[in-house]
Formats: structure tokens, sequence, C-alpha cells
């Protein structure tokens, strides 16, 4: 086809192939075990799919109300009532998604205009940056601290100004397995206090927390939850990321923005995969035995790579492990993860690549949500590097 000979204004200069994109081409092409794209490697729930089944086969195959069916909005409603003792209205307060980061573009694209600026804490999850900049909105980097990538509660309050549109929050935090805490909400919400602000609170791994310890959503918090757009994953939950199903839940003023963009940007969710999720959730063990069954992963992981050279970071949540490898290698780490996809077969993903100015820490994260036999190839292999 020949190409277009006018002149292409690029929206996102800086933006190339997604680094998750990138390290599993090259683990297919070097037959690597790939913990790298953060997708489970085992089967999901077969009373899951038997659902989805279900209600293909009852003729519910054509097109969902533009918030989502009714019945999963009910469903969200109660849970939330239920695991943070905060109500919102299934009508006009919850939105089903085509997958979480739809429900962040369209959140950010609603509220976010020309010379906004959003501040978003480094190392962050890829899309956040790209979704402002595309609305023209400016982009203003808080560092997490590493290393156990916590806020610096110093730093923020002065990257606060008039412009200030929106803060980006994501507990549990990807890449790095940290959480927000209770005083860190705290702390958040009155910063926040009396200013124009929207909170968009990326808790898609909310069910994945370990160590005892529990999720801090913004919707627990009256004065944050005012102001705050929340957004869950059953992708992530329910280990069906190909499903791309979310949702969001906000004030009915905010909701009512949200939709006039939603609508225009996808309509609706996928409708059987809808009503299979509202009729799973009516089990609370489905979702509420997700902490333990992804900690005895993390820690099958940490154990099984003991004698190894690498040092594991601190993970409280998520299905992610970061490995520090400075006792091994001064390389880079995107030449590290190069490194170990070629000589050694393993696939992670450079840290670096969460952070506009690919800051060097010699870490790499690595994709816990495998199989027994999937972590043991890995473990074996990063043994003997």
């Amino acid at each position: 086809m020949e190409l277009f000979e006018g002149n292409i204004i690029t929206k996102l200069p800086q933006t190339g192939t997604s680094i998750f994109a990138v390290m599993s081409q090259m683990a297919s092409e070097y037959k690597a075990v790939n913990l790298s794209q953060g997708f489970p490697d085992f089967p999901i729930s077969g009373e899951l799919i038997d659902l989805v089944h279900h209600f293909m086969k009852q003729g519910y195959n054509q097109y969902a109300p533009m918030p989502g069916v009714t019945v999963l909005r009910q469903m969200l409603s109660q849970m939330f009532e239920n695991n943070h003792g905060v109500k919102y209205d299934a009508d006009s307060e919850i939105t089903i998604t085509a997958g979480a980061t739809q429900a962040i573009y369209t959140a950010i694209s609603a509220f976010v205009s020309k010379d906004d600026e959003v501040i978003i804490f480094e190392p962050s999850y890829d899309s956040y940056a790209p979704s402002v900049i595309v609305n023209g909105g400016i982009v203003k980097y808080a560092r997490l601290q590493y290393p156990d990538y916590s806020i610096n509660w110093d730093e923020l309050p002065r990257m606060i100004s008039s412009n200030t549109k929106m803060i980006i929050i994501n507990s549990p935090h990807n890449p790095t397995g940290s959480i927000m805490s209770k005083e860190d909400m705290l702390r958040l919400e009155t910063l926040i206090k009396g200013r124009d602000i929207i909170l968009l609170s990326d808790e898609v791994y909310e069910h994945l927390i370990f160590d005892g310890l529990q999720h801090q959503s913004a919707s627990r918090f009256p004065n944050l939850a005012s102001k705050s757009i929340v957004i869950g994953s059953f992708g992530k939950t329910f280990h069906t990321t190909g499903w791309k199903t979310g949702f969001v839940l906000a004030p009915k003023n905010i909701m009512a923005e949200f939709r006039k963009v939603h609508q225009f940007v996808v309509f609706a969710a996928n409708t059987p995969i809808q009503y299979a999720v509202a009729e799973y959730l009516k089990n609370p063990i489905n979702y509420t035995s997700l902490g333990d069954f992804y900690q005895q992963k993390r820690d099958y992981f940490i154990s099984a790579i003991a004698e190894s050279k690498f040092k594991a970071l601190t993970c409280h949540g998520t299905y992610f492990q970061l490995l520090d490898y400075r006792a091994i290698s001064d390389e880079p780490e995107m030449e590290m993860a190069t490194s170990l996809v070629k000589e050694f077969g393993i696939a992670a993903v450079p840290v670096s690549s969460f952070y506009r100015t690919k800051e060097n820490n010699h870490t790499l994260r690595f994709c816990f949500a495998k199989t027994e036999e999937t972590l043991n190839k890995a473990a074996e292999i990063l043994c003997k590097i």
C-alpha cells in the first residue's frame, strides 16, 4: 500500500512499542521461560468458563446496557459494602468497562484538558502518562522511594499547583508490589481536601495482598471517595486477562462525566462475560482466597531462588516480584534483561522501563503467576547465574 504523503504530527513522539510486547517477543524468539508479561499460565476456573458458555447459550450475546448489566453492578455494590463499608449506587455510580486500561484512558479523557497537570508516581504503569499527554495534559512525575517504593511525603505537597487536575495512585503497585497504608491514604485525604483535584485510584490487584495486610481502597475514606474514581479488573482477579472486563466506581456527578466519554470509546463491555462474573461473585471465596493463593506462589518462587545471587525486594501484593541483581552485574537493566533472554533463556522486565528517565536500580520484575513447573524452570536458571 502507498504511504500517506501528508505531514503526520504524532501526539506521542516518545512512545514506542510496549516493553511487555518487546520482552514477550524476545522470549518467544529465544524460547525462553517467560516471566515478563503479567499473565497466568495456569487454567482459569472451569466453573467460570461454564457460566460464560451457559449465558451465551441462553442468548445473552447482544449489546449490554452502556453502564453494564444491572446484576453485575448490583453485585459490585454489595461487594464494596461488605469489603469496605461503603455503598455505591448500582445505577448511577458503577460502570462496567472493557478492561481497566480502557477505564483509565476514559477517566483521564473525561477530566483532563489542555495544560491540566496530572501527578503520577514512578515507576508507573505504562498507560498513565500517554493517556494524559494525548489529551493535552502535563505529566508531573513523583518519585517513589527505593527500595521500599514508598511515597515521599515531603516532595508530593510541593508538586501540587493551581493547575493540578488529577493524581493517579496504584495500590497494590505494578511493577513493585508495594502497597499504600492507611496512614498514606489519610495523608493523601488531608493533602487534597478543599482542592479541585480528582483522585484516580487504580486498584486492579486489590485481592492480591499478602502477609496479613489489608487493601486500603480509596473508597474507604469518605473525603477521598467523594472525589475518587476507583478502577478494578476482573481479568486480574479471576486470571482472565484476555477477557478485558473491568469496572469503575465513582460518585454520580463524576460518573456522569465518565459515562459521557465511555459511551463513545467502547459503548459497552462483553455481555455474556458480565453475566457469568456476576454469578461467580455470588460465592465470595472465589475472590477472598486469592491473597493466600498468590502468597503461596510468591513464597514458593522466593524459596526456589534462595541460593541464587539475586536479592528479592519486599513484595506485599500483585503477582510481581522484583529481584536486585547488583551482586551479579553492573549492566543497565535493559541490557541485563536482554542478556537473561539470549544467554540464559529467561525473560523479565527491566523496572527502568517504568521510569521516564529510565532510572537504573539494577532491578528486574518477574511475574510469579505461573505453575510450579514454570517457576521451577525459572528458579533453576536463576540459581545458575
